[in-house]
């Protein structure tokens, strides 16, 4: 299938179909991929056929709950690694985990399985979980995490709820952290304040960028800053799903303002900052998935601030869930409502 963009006609192709509730997808050195559903199961994609991986972490597979997003380690050539993000059954409900295992040489396995993160405390709705992590390149890991539809704790240090989480490859604290030593403040915590962050990427400086769910308006592009509070639920362009305004307004000092937000909300998931080189027009812009419109959100950026410039929009592109870039500069996404995954090629 063809489509028409900016960079002129680009080709789509369906490269994994028949998926339940895809949420993840990583491409592996070999062009194999290894795909989450939210039930809980893990898919080695190769050579047009699929298979379950074993090993897995059991899963709280409710609401927006499950096996959700999956990061290779940066020496995952040499190591094997990855990094898990899913909801953990916990006293009191579920909350937010990221855990590490090293793949098998034959790709149908996860090995050495450990939790490195478990946000606390569980709680028992079903959503908000955020859930995306990503290697930063000095080797540590962040972990965007939802305020569990309990707004006001996305304020509270005290819980983890609502907030951007740092730890080390092996689940220690940097001592760097910003709110380390801290009384009554977790130490895991590199940034707060926000509603639901579900995608999640670096620029070519390193920079954290996310993109998150508002309520009725105002999702929200995040340049993420150490320390900083994005003032969810004091602050926001949107609404409450009722139409009641939401906090003090949509400033406040000590709170961030976002690079950009939509109005009407587009439901954003999947973030993907672009680096390749087969399409070099589109280097450094962002790509945004929205869940809610059916489309890849195409946003330049410029300093801290970002602007959509083009939507991306076929009939592939249904409940854009994640977006990632392969070694040859091709992009992946996601489409929840095919069930499938698909490689944008020039």
């Amino acid at each position: 299938m063809a489509l028409d963009t900016a960079a002129g006609a680009v080709t789509v192709t369906k490269v994994a179909g028949g998926l339940e509730q895809p949420w993840g997808v990583a491409p592996l050195p070999s062009g194999a991929l290894l795909v989450t559903e939210r039930d809980g199961r893990l898919v080695l994609v190769e050579d047009g056929r699929s298979a379950r991986v074993v090993g897995t972490p059991r899963v709280s597979a409710r609401g927006q709950g499950g096996l959700l997003d999956i990061t290779l380690a940066r020496n995952f050539a040499t190591t094997r690694t990855l990094f898990l993000t899913y909801s953990k059954p916990q006293q009191g409900g579920s909350g937010t985990a990221m855990a590490a295992a090293e793949l098998s040489a034959d790709g149908r396995r996860l090995e050495n399985l450990r939790d490195l993160f478990v946000s606390a405390p569980g709680g028992s709705g079903g959503r908000h979980y955020g859930s995306r992590v990503v290697e930063a390149l000095d080797g540590t890991l962040y972990v965007t995490i939802g305020d569990r539809g309990d707004r006001p704790s996305a304020q509270d240090r005290a819980l983890h709820n609502g907030s951007i989480v740092r730890v080390n490859r092996d689940g220690t604290v940097p001592a760097d952290n910003p709110f380390v030593g801290q009384d009554g403040v977790l130490p895991e915590i590199w940034s707060y304040g926000h509603r639901n962050p579900q995608g999640a990427g670096l620029d070519a400086d390193g920079t954290l960028w996310t993109a998150e769910h508002g309520a009725r308006g105002g999702d929200e592009v995040n340049r993420i800053a150490k320390g900083a509070n994005y003032g969810w639920p004091v602050i926001s362009y949107g609404v409450h799903y009722s139409g009641a305004r939401i906090g003090e307004g949509v400033a406040q000092d000590g709170m961030e303002q976002p690079a950009m937000y939509w109005d009407p909300s587009i439901a954003p998931s999947g973030l993907l900052v672009y680096q390749g080189d087969m399409f070099p027009e589109w280097r450094g812009d962002m790509f945004v998935g929205s869940l809610k419109f059916d489309y890849i959100a195409r946003v330049e950026m410029s300093g801290d601030s970002a602007r959509e410039v083009e939507q991306i929009q076929g009939a592939e592109t249904g409940r854009v869930r994640d977006i990632v870039e392969d070694s040859g500069g091709s992009i992946l996404f996601i489409s929840v409502a095919e069930g499938a995954v698909y490689r944008i090629t020039r």
